[in-house]
């Protein structure tokens, strides 16, 4: 087992989660909440990782964060290196491609609130702030939490944006995904066998997690039975 690329794994999951965690919840209550005619488009982009390959994201971003575009010279000014080929530039890869997974079912988590709850918290004079931090976030937290576990486990069996972003560095991009890449190029089935096997475990935890979470007493399967 390559355990420095399991642990640069689960650093890069953890880190995305944690990232679009902030910025998805603020960008969830605008789509739910907003009034803009504009706000299809926002929804569309942030939708629009679901439908684009992995390999042509994975490219424009290569290219966007590169010396060939004007805002990768500036990054690698502010940086002094290129955030294509380093940790850093995956973090940057993860988070976009990953937003989808964050938004979604935060968005469908705020969406199922009763309006007559959010109509009555405006009229007692609650700010688009604290209408999300007091009443959308406490009443949508299950929905949050799948939107952390989705977005975690999406991001560590996550193989082409990290593929054509950050190569296969030991140490810097080298994530489970490649490695399981390299061991059946190399025809290493017994290693490959490993690591799709933590792979697959790790998955069917967080699904365990997820649905423990939506439904912790069984309700809903009583409630069919009934």
């Amino acid at each position: 087992m390559d355990w420095q690329a399991f642990f640069l794994t689960l650093r890069l999951a953890g880190l995305t989660t944690a990232i679009l965690l902030v910025i998805a919840i603020p960008l969830s209550a605008l789509l739910v909440l907003g009034r803009s005619r504009w706000l299809a488009v926002v929804e569309a982009l942030a939708a629009l990782p679901l439908v684009l390959p992995p390999t042509v994201l994975g490219f424009f971003l290569l290219v966007m964060l590169g010396p060939r575009t004007a805002f990768g010279r500036g990054i690698i000014a502010v940086l002094g290196h290129p955030l294509a080929f380093s940790f850093s530039g995956l973090v940057v890869g993860s988070v976009i491609y990953s937003l989808p997974f964050a938004v979604q079912p935060i968005v469908a988590g705020f969406s199922a609130v009763e309006p007559n709850l959010v109509d009555a918290a405006r009229l007692l004079g609650a700010g688009p702030e604290r209408l999300v931090r007091t009443l959308l976030v406490p009443l949508a937290k299950r929905s949050i939490i799948a939107a952390a576990v989705l977005t975690f486990l999406h991001t560590v069996g996550e193989f082409g944006v990290v593929l054509m972003l950050g190569g296969d560095i030991p140490g810097a991009t080298r994530t489970l995904s490649i490695v399981l890449y390299n061991q059946v190029e190399n025809f290493d089935y017994a290693a490959a066998y490993r690591t799709a096997a933590l792979l697959l475990g790790l998955s069917v935890l967080a699904l365990i997690a997820i649905y423990t979470t939506a439904n912790p007493r069984g309700d809903f399967r009583r409630s069919r039975r009934a």
